[in-house]
């Protein structure tokens, strides 16, 4: 579907509708293609997905660093 800016000014909404459902969107300055509308990739994040395996308890990250891990953090040790 090719549509001009000032037609894509009046149906942003149903362009996106479009455009979410796979269709080709192209919004064009006169006859010369100058947009697509393409719908943003999501990923799949999901909460816990390494749930059970890790092992071992991780840093506290609130409690102050040991002198020899600090200094290894500032280079010196």
């Amino acid at each position: 579907m090719q549509v001009t800016i000032r037609a894509a000014k009046a149906s942003l909404s149903k362009l996106i509708d479009a455009a979410l459902s796979g269709e080709e969107v192209v919004i064009t300055k006169g006859r010369k293609p100058v947009v697509k509308l393409v719908p943003v990739v999501r990923s799949s994040f999901k909460i816990g997905l390494l749930k059970g395996q890790v092992l071992g308890d991780g840093p506290d990250f609130f409690e102050p660093i040991d002198e020899g891990a600090l200094a290894l953090w500032k280079g010196i040790g």
